[in-house]
């Protein structure tokens, strides 16, 4: 029985990761891309609900892309 390469192949991971992020005044959601290797993520959006600027901290992991 001959082993191919295929079967040492490495799975190779993704680079990026779509993240939840939520607004620490309203809990609205929103999804963002954000490198795999980076620190979880906050930024300052627009939040529709209370029709003002605020901080949106990273919730939960979604999927690898």
């Amino acid at each position: 029985m001959l082993i191919t390469r295929v079967l040492f192949a490495k799975k190779v991971k993704a680079k990026d990761v779509l993240v939840m992020l939520e607004s620490i005044v309203s809990g609205h959601k929103v999804n963002l891309i954000r490198p795999r290797l980076d620190e979880k993520m906050e930024v300052i959006r627009f939040d529709p609900w209370i029709r003002a600027m605020c901080i949106y901290k990273e919730k939960k992991k979604v999927r690898s892309m």
